[in-house]
């Protein structure tokens, strides 16, 4: 599956590619000129890893992967790494002698512990291969991973536990706190969001509480118990604010998105909603049955009342078909 986060690795991993292939060519060049002396070699890669950028590491290794070189940055060379086995190491799994040039995979370095990936050159003498360059990048240095992939905004399910849903029918909904005040909640609810600056909101309807994270204070949240739900006064420690402009979910439709959560409660003693949440930046609703099925639906198919939840076939949690 090509999904958006996938495409934007792909993208990151091409501009990576295009960034240090041609520099790497050149620098084994140079190396093959003095292969397999490992003080020439040091001194070559010594001079050209400045030309390297992000470049945590380089070396140098033989056809079977044992290392020929010390490993070199701009600070200087590590001797210790001289006589490395590194055939192992997931960079060599499915390269060699495949093609002249490979970007690995990201996996975790042994030497720091932390997301790595490694471009891995190999070094020519009159067309016969006589060994390979690795250069180790950590993916902290790289300014190509700083960027955030945007979230897709289409219709996500995801299966729960195998083993909540082979004893679905073996349960039932056992009325919470929250479910005999239900009204209140959802009022209090959308005064929060609508109103006082709380942009995702978590109801958990079987464990009666909620969680809410506020524009003034985005990296925390609250928690909020069934008592503070139904109390009004619980808005006084909430202070009023405009509802942000680039918010993707109309202020006005999150009544009727919590009243849908109220029907997808109450419909079904068996498949019932057992948390709803809502964001007004990304304008996803969150829903989380009693099977363990998770859906992540923009709010405007969420009130489309063609879809599955409004059609009177709750017990249907799969998405619709876009073609039907």
């Amino acid at each position: 599956m090509n999904t958006p986060i996938q495409k934007s690795i792909s993208q990151q991993r091409h501009a990576l590619g295009k960034l240090v292939r041609p520099i790497l060519g050149r620098i084994a060049e140079a190396c093959a000129k003095v292969w397999p002396d490992r003080q020439a070699i040091n001194l070559e890669l010594m001079h050209l890893v400045p030309d390297l950028p992000y470049c945590a590491y380089i070396y140098a290794l033989g056809t079977d992967g044992i290392q020929i070189s010390d490993n070199i940055n701009v600070n200087g060379n590590y001797p210790e790494h001289f006589g490395r086995d590194r055939s192992g190491r997931p960079y060599l799994n499915t390269l060699y002698p495949a093609v002249d040039y490979c970007l690995s995979e990201a996996y975790i370095s042994l030497l720091s512990a932390r997301p790595s990936i490694t471009a891995i050159q190999l070094v020519k003498r009159e067309g016969k291969v006589i060994g390979l360059l690795g250069a180790d990048f950590d993916l902290r240095d790289l300014p190509l991973t700083q960027q955030l992939y945007d979230e897709p905004d289409q219709w996500r399910q995801m299966k729960g536990d195998p083993s909540i849903r082979g004893l679905l029918f073996q349960q039932t909904r056992v009325k919470s706190v929250l479910d005999s005040h239900i009204d209140e909640v959802m009022s209090i609810s959308e005064e929060l969001m609508a109103q006082r600056g709380v942009f995702h909101g978590k109801l958990h309807f079987s464990s009666s509480r909620a969680t809410l994270w506020l524009v003034d204070d985005p990296y925390r949240y609250r928690i909020l118990e069934v008592e503070e739900l139904i109390d009004p006064d619980i808005c006084l420690a909430y202070p009023v604010r405009p509802y942000p402009e680039n918010a993707a979910l109309p202020q006005g439709e999150i009544k009727q998105i919590l009243e849908g959560f109220k029907k997808l409660r109450l419909a079904d003693e068996t498949i019932y909603l057992r948390s709803g949440s809502i964001n007004i930046f990304n304008g996803l609703i969150g829903l989380n049955f009693s099977c363990d099925g998770s859906h992540y639906i923009p709010w405007d198919d969420f009130l489309d009342p063609s879809n599955a939840f409004w059609s009177g076939a709750i017990a249907s949690t799969n998405r619709p078909d876009k073609d039907s």
